[in-house]
Order: C-alpha cells, then sequence, then structure tokens
C-alpha cells in the first residue's frame, strides 16, 4: 500500500494555509450564485491555487438564471394580528417568485407525500406549512424542494418552509431548480414562528399573508480550476484523471463557512499538499471549486458536460467537511471508493462512516448520473438535518481549525492513492445508473424536474 511521505502529513497537520483561506471566504459574507461575493470568493480561490504552486490555475464563467433577495414577511392576520419581517424570523427562498398571497394556513406536519394527501382537500387554495424536518420513519430524507412542488400541485397559493432547529434561524434553500422561478411565494420562517403558526393552525383559525419582494434575472457563475500531476491529453499527455471537488457559493443570509468554504478551501490544501508529491502520481488531479451548486448544481454540470468524463478515473467530493474530524462518505455504490477511503481512515485510526446510496444531493450527481465513479465526501454532526447550514449560524466559530486539519490530511492520503495506477474503479453506465436509483430518489428527481434520463424505466 502507498502512503504519503510523512513530511506531507507532518505539513498537513501543522499548516494554516487552508484555515487562513477560510477566513478570508466567510469575512466576504454574501456568496450567493451569480453575484459579486461568488465572484470575490472564485478569485480567492484562484489566488490559492496559485500560492500552492499548482499549475494553469484558471476562472471560467457561465451562465445562469440569478436570483437576488428583496424583503420578506409573514403576517398573522388572525387569530391574533402580528407581523413577522425580520430576518431572524422570515426569509424568501431563493428561486421563489415574487409576490402576495393571504389565505389559510393548513400545516402538513413533516411535508411527506403522505401528509400532503391526507390533507389534499384542504390546500386548495390555502398557504401550505412543512417543517425542515425527515421524520424518523422515512427511508430517506426529504428535500424541501419537494415539499414546495408538492404544496403548489396540490393547489396551493405559497409555501412556509418551517426550520426543527431551535434559534431564531429561519432556513433557506434552492425552490426553483430547473423550474426557476418556482409557481408560488416561498419563505423560511424561524422554529419559534413556525410553532406558533403550527398551534394556530391546529385550531383551524389561522389567516396569514405571505409577501416577498426578489428578483429574477439573468447572472453570471464561476468554475475554479487547477492542475496537479502529469499531463492529461488536453495537455498533450496520456494521464486519466482524479477530480477533487467542491462548491464555493453559498447562501447570501450566511457566511458559508462549512457549506461550503471548508470544502472550497480543503480543494485547494489537497492540492498544495499533492504538489509535494507530484512525481509520485500516475493520474492527473483537477482541482475544481463550483459555483452555483446551491441553485441546481450548475457548476458542476457545467464541468461535466465540458470534461471529457472517459478519462475521469474518480470524483471526490467535498462538502460540509468541517462539521467534526469524523469522515462521511457517500461512495454511490462505487464499492472501491468505499474501500479506499476505509483503508485511509484505519491506517490513521481515525472515525468513519460510508453509505453507498446513490444520492442526487451534492456536485457529485452530475457525474454520478452519468456513471463516473464520485463520492460525497463531509464529516458527522450531532445535529439533525443540515444543523446550522442554510441559516445564520454557518459561521466560522462553529468550526475547528484542528478538524480541518484532520480533514485535509485523510483526504488527501485518499486521492494520492487514488492517483496511483494500483488504484482501480469500475465505472456504471448511464442506463446501469439509471436503474440503480432508489424509488424514493428517483420520486424526488421527477418531481422536481430534475430527472436526467429521456427513457424513463
Amino acid at each position: 500500500m502507498v502512503h504519503l511521505p510523512d513530511a506531507v502529513v507532518g505539513d498537513a497537520q501543522t499548516s494554516l494555509f487552508a484555515w487562513n483561506r477560510l477566513e478570508e471566504l466567510v469575512d466576504v459574507g454574501n456568496r450567493m450564485a451569480g453575484q459579486q461575493g461568488e465572484a470575490a470568493g472564485a478569485e480567492i480561490i484562484h489566488e490559492a491555487f496559485e500560492d500552492a504552486g499548482l499549475r494553469n490555475p484558471r476562472i471560467e464563467e457561465f451562465e445562469i438564471p440569478g436570483w437576488w433577495r428583496g424583503d420578506a414577511s409573514l403576517t398573522v392576520e388572525s387569530p391574533h394580528e402580528r407581523t413577522h419581517d425580520g430576518s431572524h424570523q422570515v426569509v424568501a427562498l431563493p428561486g421563489t417568485p415574487a409576490g402576495e398571497a393571504s389565505a389559510p394556513i393548513v400545516d402538513v406536519g413533516d411535508g411527506t407525500y403522505e401528509e400532503f394527501e391526507a390533507k389534499s382537500d384542504d390546500l386548495d387554495g390555502a398557504i401550505a406549512m412543512a417543517s425542515s424536518d425527515t421524520p424518523e420513519h422515512a427511508d430517506r430524507w426529504l428535500h424541501r424542494m419537494e415539499k414546495y412542488v408538492n404544496a403548489a400541485d396540490h393547489g396551493a397559493v405559497a409555501f412556509v418552509f418551517r426550520n426543527h432547529i431551535e434559534g431564531a434561524l429561519p432556513p433557506t434553500g434552492e425552490v426553483g431548480y430547473n423550474n426557476r422561478p418556482g409557481p408560488i411565494p416561498a419563505v423560511g420562517v424561524s422554529k419559534e414562528v413556525g410553532a406558533r403558526l403550527e398551534r394556530y393552525a391546529a385550531e383551524d383559525d389561522c389567516e396569514v399573508t405571505v409577501d416577498v419582494d426578489c428578483r429574477n434575472e439573468p447572472a453570471t457563475s464561476r468554475n475554479v480550476e487547477a492542475l496537479v500531476g502529469p499531463e492529461g491529453p488536453d495537455e498533450g499527455g496520456e494521464a486519466d484523471e482524479v477530480l477533487v471537488t467542491a462548491h464555493v457559493d453559498g447562501h447570501d443570509i450566511a457566511d458559508g463557512a462549512n457549506d461550503n468554504g471548508a470544502g472550497s478551501v480543503l480543494v485547494a490544501e489537497v492540492g498544495r499538499l499533492l504538489s509535494q508529491v507530484e512525481d509520485d502520481l500516475d493520474s492527473r488531479v483537477r482541482l475544481v471549486t463550483f459555483g452555483s451548486e446551491e441553485i441546481g448544481l450548475r457548476g458542476a454540470y457545467h464541468c461535466a458536460e465540458t470534461t471529457d468524463l472517459s478519462n475521469v478515473k474518480c470524483v471526490i467530493n467535498l462538502d460540509g467537511a468541517c462539521s467534526s474530524r469524523n469522515l462521511r462518505v457517500g461512495t454511490n455504490g462505487f464499492g472501491e471508493l468505499g474501500e479506499l477511503f476505509r483503508s485511509v481512515a484505519d491506517d490513521f485510526d481515525a472515525p468513519i462512516s460510508t453509505g453507498d446510496t446513490i444520492s442526487p444531493h451534492g456536485d457529485q450527481w452530475a457525474f454520478v448520473q452519468e456513471g463516473v465513479p464520485a463520492t460525497m465526501t463531509g464529516t458527522t454532526s450531532n445535529q439533525s438535518g443540515r444543523g446550522w447550514g442554510h441559516t445564520h449560524a454557518d459561521t466560522l466559530d462553529k468550526l475547528d481549525s484542528r478538524d480541518l486539519r484532520d480533514v485535509a490530511t485523510l483526504v488527501t492520503e485518499a486521492v494520492y492513492r487514488a492517483a496511483r495506477d494500483g488504484f482501480e474503479v469500475e465505472a456504471r453506465s448511464r442506463e446501469e445508473t439509471r436503474d440503480a436509483i432508489d424509488e424514493g430518489y428517483v420520486q424526488e428527481l421527477k418531481m422536481g424536474g430534475r430527472w436526467p434520463y429521456e427513457d424513463d424505466n
């Protein structure tokens, strides 16, 4: 078994290269897709690639449907008049259209398909409210987009997404995806506001007004790339490549420290460390940070569509990778990738959890849907759901530089082994991938207009 030299591991364990860049990223503030902060974040990563001595660092632009936040409010008309308009109470959900709707509120609990069906007769012309939680009996995590589309399909005139995490933290998150903007206004509200609405709705006497101001206009997003290792066919060489990826965009209400500033700086750190053993690599390593993950994986799709995927050995995608030092690796059914990360964890006596479900959540999906071996690599957290993610509280103080260094060590070791000739992972055909996706995720992808296969078998 090949291993990183001790000197490189020691460097990984003592360097503040990644942490210092993370501080720069969170200090940008709003890194919303297509906006100035995302561009500033891309420049920080580009400079990090240059400082790391990586080959051919570059920024590539692409067009997206942009969204700009305006004011949002939720007014309780009855039984007790009260207006919620502070950002600690209510925020618009990206991809929503602007608009106003007044109607009774109908609580659909956790927003499962069964709960929507049970309230079907009450939802037409009403405002649907669903929790950000997923019930324990569910066989998969339920995405907010499913709940939003279900609300619209049942005739609701607006959608309210209430957080299940306390602390005056209304959740945000895309609802439009490939149907941007969505059909009805949508807001996120804090757990505290949601609990009040839930109590009123239980008495069948809760009339509310949802008011959203926002803009949906074309915008420009950016991917950042750099290389280390032998030359690939596009450079006149013959090497295949391993992609190490993350998304640099975040939501405009938060600093995006763990989701996903940490992942972005880890990509640069992995490149920096591998540059010290560049001559050992048999595969080229391409470091990529994507734009516009939060609004539909658009940077990842742009990369996948402009890459010769037959030359990609595997993709290691980093997202939410600094909530602890305990790795969580989704293998998407590529067993060799699970074995790779478990072998690294065993050698470093590090905790790890793995899962083999093919998941459409995360930038790796743009590659997995085509059969390219790819992981979703992050860390475990004691919080349920997204935890601090997608709220005001995703800030640097929740993270620990020691965790970042440990994750950098483990991921760099995994990439180092993946980029050697001794590691092989078998790709799937596009059809094999389609047929292996769990029925629940098929339902979700079709519900959100994200099903990538023309043949619906």
